[in-house]
């Protein structure tokens, strides 16, 4: 099944629509981090930043269950399992005990899963760009 990319308005697969939704996801994160000088550990600690972050890796985890639900699992191979069940016990302890979620958790993903599976995703979407040409 073929979905019309909002931003572009090009057609493209399910797999490609969700690994642009993680890649933006990540953008969002990084790009909130950053912003106005923050540090990861400060911006974690914001009362205002912090849901948002935590948002966002939500979102990245359930479009890995999504892919995982559309039985893409050529593209799931390219991903360290481990990884993959990280970001998904992090998303069910922030969406089950949020206030209790500990932010050295939350920091941990954004310095060390974070940046992995974005330049694996970033991968992905070049590899598919250049069998389309």
């Amino acid at each position: 099944m073929k979905i019309k990319n909002f931003l572009t308005g090009c057609f493209m697969s399910k797999a490609s629509y969700r690994l642009q939704t993680i890649f933006q996801a990540i953008e969002d994160i990084e790009y909130i981090t950053t912003t106005d000088e923050l540090k990861v550990t400060k911006a974690i600690e914001n009362r205002l930043i912090k849901p948002a972050i935590r948002m966002n890796i939500v979102r990245i985890a359930e479009q890995f269950n999504k892919l995982k639900d559309d039985n893409a699992f050529k593209i799931l191979e390219q991903f360290d399992p481990d990884d993959l069940r990280g970001i998904n016990a992090v998303r069910n302890y922030i969406a089950h005990d949020y206030d209790s979620t500990d932010d050295h958790i939350i920091e941990d993903v954004i310095r060390y899963n974070i940046p992995v599976l974005k330049k694996i995703v970033l991968e992905l979407l070049i590899k598919e760009k250049e069998n389309e040409l």
